[in-house]
């Protein structure tokens, strides 16, 4: 049965979200908010968590995970950056956008596409998730909680924990956060390309 945690969504209680940090590196897979919509997370080094969001989503070997970093510092050390993109990327984030690139050594195997060796990386604006990646001190590895065969993200903390209750172990409801995933941009290739049109402005990276 998952536990579920309630904290405020600009305020969050520093006990609660140090409670769900020591869950997650206890290996603990997680349903969490963000600045675009719910998501499930891990941490890196999770044994089985990959496995399990890729169970409840019902995801191919190829899905991009994404590593959520609280920093441009974090970030750069799990994706290969040039300077164009790294330019283009600092400017947008924090923010609702998932960016695709090289993944470096430190990113484990089970998290890149097996082929491309790509990861995607994001850091997003909201006080909830930037106060549980301060506790944790290092990355989450997410997917939008995108349920198979759903039109959108689930938006709502208590049907998340009834609908997996006992496929996660953590709900952490800080109320509804929109139902729009990230605008995912792939710069693998030295240059944009949109992926996907969601929460974020796609202006900036057209061509």
């Amino acid at each position: 049965m998952a536990r579920y945690v309630e904290v405020h969504p600009r305020n969050p209680q520093p006990r609660s979200i140090a409670q769900v940090a020591a869950l997650l590196r206890d290996g603990a897979l997680i349903a969490y908010p963000t600045d675009s919509c719910y998501a499930l997370g891990c941490a890196v080094d999770s044994p089985d968590g990959a496995d399990r969001m890729r169970r409840i989503r019902k995801l191919d070997p190829h899905h991009h995970f994404t590593l959520v970093c609280a920093n441009f510092g974090q970030l750069g050390q799990y994706v290969q950056l040039d300077t164009a993109p790294f330019r283009a990327i600092k400017a947008a984030t924090p923010g609702p956008y998932t960016f695709i690139l090289p993944a470096t050594k430190e990113v484990p195997r089970r998290f890149a596409d097996p082929k491309k060796r790509t990861v995607g990386v994001r850091i997003p604006d909201h006080p909830v998730v930037r106060a549980l990646l301060e506790e944790l001190g290092g990355p989450l590895v997410s997917t939008t909680l995108l349920l198979p065969e759903a039109a959108e993200p689930m938006s709502d903390g208590w049907q998340i924990k009834e609908e997996l209750d006992h496929q996660v172990d953590v709900v952490l409801d800080a109320g509804e956060c929109g139902t729009e995933p990230s605008t995912v941009v792939d710069w693998s290739d030295g240059y944009p390309e949109i992926m996907r049109i969601g929460a974020g402005d796609v202006a900036r990276f057209e061509q």
